[in-house]
């Protein structure tokens, strides 16, 4: 065991180009002149405790100290916790974490004050990080603000669907290319047994418990009905006024649709977290469902291992007009990069765990955070990392698509990975593609007004008016108290990217 630990202590030092000295450890990530991390610098990290996520940091944080003598203490904590605590630690001077693998999302609220380290020069001197293997996608929406870098992405995000190809082709059933289709497929297979283990089972598993991802979900039905010229033109706000958009028929439309997927899942869907999901779908309980690419790296070795596929987000065949205030058909102007009359907006959920150093930390365990992130996002560890489904992080990285022996060594056939990595591959090419909010008070407007609205909509509490009324309220009134000049231009700041 000693043995072996040294081995992989070795191959960290020379993943990080680090030369591990008695008293102290050079960052190798700076110039040469940077000062040294003393062996027994500690640095406290805030994350997800998942266990997605956080395992990753708690596997590999051993062999990192075992090779720079810097130990990284990973703070685990609920998804919806994370941001309180942190905002309120840096705001209120306490400082109490180094470093924070979250949500980018949530950079309007972090890096404007001034509470994250800015990275850039770090990156630029950096070699061993291989920044331009990261695709420029998440270098953008993962990584930077305002033209400044900020995190140091670990991880790939947006939606995708999966659905039992084997019972689909042996039906002669299409895969869903709308949500119509969705609902269709979903009927058909709902009730009938598709493991063979003599329990009925559900046509579509989604997970919808409040303070997870139902409000995310939402979106994606959401999204193909009101963006339909491309990424700039956003599916949250009017672009010149900042008004919400969630309150017409499209948005009804979406609600209804999203809603009756309920009809065809597992009892008491609606306290269904995205583990249990996950379960249900790879042990061949579900004939449908919607995740981020963890399905895929869960799937080996289960049920449904190739007999699953995944794809782009269904789509729409109609699309709300603006100017007029109704749902019209796609055609070539309204929807001009459909696809088969069918309009595809996948969302960029999230947009991938992302890690930022605290602006307020010692100097010397900024450097030693630092070392640690880029340590965790080279190739050599992250490579492999986005291919267990356990890490929670999935592909970013362009050798992560071309490269596919990782995904075969994580055991994925050929087919599976290929089908798997193409779907991704669609997504992010897809020049229709949501992107998430990442503005101020984006908390604020997702995980407490849209959150709690979708909850109290899918368990009766409110009708279709009334929960895009609470939606639109809502949003309005974060948008007044943060100022809707500024808002205004922070979101329209944040609808580019590039690919």
């Amino acid at each position: 065991m000693a043995r072996a630990r040294s081995i992989r202590a070795a191959a960290v030092a020379a993943s990080l180009g680090l030369l591990v000295a008695a008293g102290a450890v050079p960052t190798g990530a700076q110039s040469p002149s940077a000062p040294v991390i003393p062996k027994g610098t500690t640095v406290n990290l805030l994350t997800f405790n998942g266990p997605q996520v956080a395992e990753p940091l708690i596997r590999r944080a051993p062999d990192f100290e075992a090779a720079t003598g810097i130990h990284v203490n990973v703070i685990a904590v609920p998804f919806q916790d994370i941001y309180t605590k942190a905002i309120l630690d840096a705001s209120t001077g306490n400082n109490a974490y180094d470093a924070y693998v979250f949500n980018p999302q949530w950079f309007g609220d972090f890096a404007t004050p001034g509470y994250l380290e800015d990275l850039t020069a770090r990156i630029a001197a950096d070699p061993s990080i291989q920044w331009d293997d990261i695709a420029p996608f998440f270098r953008d929406f993962s990584a930077s603000y305002n033209g400044k870098t900020y995190a140091i992405p670990l991880d790939g995000d947006f939606h995708m669907a999966y659905y039992r190809k084997d019972l689909l082709d042996k039906d002669g059933i299409a895969a869903p290319k709308t949500w119509d289709d969705y609902l269709a497929v979903a009927q058909k297979y709902n009730g009938q047994d598709l493991n063979g283990d003599g329990t009925p089972d559900y046509g579509s598993c989604i997970a919808k418990k409040v303070g997870g991802q139902s409000y995310w979900w939402l979106i994606d039905f959401v999204a193909p009905l009101l963006q339909s010229q491309g990424t700039a033109q956003g599916a949250f706000f009017d672009t010149k006024t900042m008004e919400p958009l969630f309150n017409n028929d499209a948005v009804k439309l979406a609600l209804q649709t999203y809603k009756k997927t309920g009809d065809y899942g597992p009892p008491d869907e609606n306290n269904t977290d995205l583990g249990t999901i996950r379960n249900l779908f790879t042990t061949g309980r579900c004939a449908l469902t919607l995740d981020w690419g963890d399905t895929g790296t869960l799937a080996p070795g289960t049920y449904v291992a190739d007999k699953y596929a995944s794809l782009v987000l269904p789509g729409s065949t109609q699309v709300w007009d603006q100017a007029t205030s109704k749902l019209v058909p796609c055609d070539a102007t309204t929807c001009p990069d459909a696809v088969d009359g069918v309009n595809h907006a996948p969302l960029a959920a999230f947009g991938g765990w992302s890690g930022a150093v605290n602006a307020a930390a010692d100097p010397i365990v900024k450097d030693a955070a630092y070392a640690f992130l880029s340590y965790m996002t080279a190739p050599a560890q992250s490579n492999i990392d986005v291919t267990i489904g356990k890490s929670g992080f999935n592909p970013y990285r362009t050798s992560q698509f071309t490269n596919i022996q990782p995904w075969l060594d994580a055991g994925l056939s050929q087919t599976a990975a290929e089908n798997y990595l193409g779907a991704i591959k669609d997504t992010l090419a897809n020049p229709n593609m949501v992107l998430d909010l990442r503005i101020p008070q984006t908390a604020a407007y997702e995980q407490d007004v849209l959150d709690k609205a979708v909850a109290s909509y899918l368990v009766g509490d409110a009708d279709e008016a009334e929960t895009m009324q609470a939606i639109s309220d809502g949003w309005n009134a974060i948008t007044d108290k943060a100022g809707r000049d500024s808002q205004l231009a922070a979101y329209n700041a944040s609808l580019t990217v590039n690919r």
